[in-house]
């Protein structure tokens, strides 16, 4: 977008107490000018050509046509940032897979409207810079056949950090079902509204060969397990002896975040002393680059995301410059990469 031009923004929800509280508060962004809203999808699709919106907010949920059939409709001839406004919904993850960019957890009555409105605004502002997917990920649904990695001493001491957020839910999937099921441990961070987190790692679980879980405080790592950070707790890697456990707990923000990808890799750098990969994903900002130079100052291999395959190429962006990455891969290589490199460790 140009420099000082305001983000023009199209609100779709049936609630008009939603729809109120969603025009209000970005409105009062002094960079997000609302230029309509649609009732339903079939209102939307009369008003997005002639509106041309830079960003659109979406219901998940809505009479007649849902939002996911809406995306999978529109968005392969009509690519643009959309950010969903759900209730806690295990059908948000479709509607990611269909090419929405971001998602931001609808408000019940024992939250704050307030935080809703910012957390809004901050995703629109990102979902301005964004390149939105105009098709699902491949196969979305489904492991990929891969060898297993077999046995080895070696690969049985590695440890595996990967951080992501805008547009990384759908890119960890695309890297996580790519790998076998005896992968070495690994820790996800993805930045995410408090509820979701666990709701992701049961898809991960389902799709993915190897086990997926949210992690809870003192769990230990191990092959063929991979933990994912709680929502709103800062999740690092500890070492007991011989053994890696990971801590969940409140903490402050690290890099604007809670869960944070730099207070994981941090961790991992600070503690681990058997072979580690961190890997960096699409997001915003530059969280996790200063954690993961400091893992490849400490022998681990890096990998983070390219340009071209990135809905955001912030964070893979920053810790490229750095020089924290030892490489760099497309969101459908990445998981090659990872398995190359694990390889050589036999």
């Amino acid at each position: 977008m140009e420099l000082g031009k305001k983000i023009r923004v199209l609100v779709v929800d049936d609630s008009a107490l939603a729809r109120n509280l969603i025009i209000q508060g970005l409105s009062a962004h002094p960079r997000i000018e609302v230029i309509g809203y649609a009732i339903n999808t079939l209102d939307a699709k009369q008003k997005l050509p002639r509106l041309r919106p830079d960003v659109v907010t979406m219901d998940v949920e809505m009479p007649g046509q849902s939002g996911i059939d809406f995306l999978k409709e529109y968005l392969p001839n009509n690519p643009v940032p959309v950010i969903l406004c759900s209730s806690l919904n295990l059908k948000v993850f479709d509607a990611l897979n269909a090419g929405a960019v971001d998602f931001v957890r609808k408000p019940d009555v024992q939250e704050s409207k307030e935080v809703f409105v910012t957390n809004l605004t901050q995703k629109v502002l990102v979902a301005s810079m964004a390149r939105p997917r105009s098709v699902p990920l491949r196969s979305p649904s489904v492991a990929v056949d891969t060898p297993v990695l077999g046995g080895g001493l070696a690969l049985d001491r590695v440890l595996v950090g990967l951080g992501a957020s805008t547009g990384g839910t759908e890119a960890t999937l695309e890297v996580m079902r790519r790998l076998p099921a005896d992968i070495p441990p690994m820790v996800i961070v993805q930045h995410m509204p408090k509820g979701f987190t666990q709701m992701y790692a049961d898809r991960l679980n389902r799709i993915c060969k190897m086990e997926v879980r949210e992690a809870r405080n003192g769990d230990e790592l191990h092959r063929g397990l991979a933990l994912v950070a709680p929502a709103d707790l800062q999740c690092r890697v500890v070492r007991i002896g011989d053994k890696y456990t990971v801590s969940c707990t409140q903490g402050e923000k690290v890099s604007g975040h809670r869960p944070s990808v730099d207070a994981m890799f941090h961790s991992m750098a600070e503690v681990v002393r058997c072979k580690m990969v961190g890997i960096i994903m699409t997001g915003m900002g530059q969280d996790g680059a200063a954690g993961l130079l400091e893992m490849r100052k400490k022998g681990a291999y890096t990998i983070g995301q390219d340009k071209e395959s990135s809905v955001v190429y912030g964070m893979p962006m920053v810790a490229n410059d750095i020089g924290a990455v030892c490489v760099q891969a497309s969101c459908e290589n990445v998981a090659n990469v990872l398995l190359r490199h694990l390889k050589t460790l036999h």
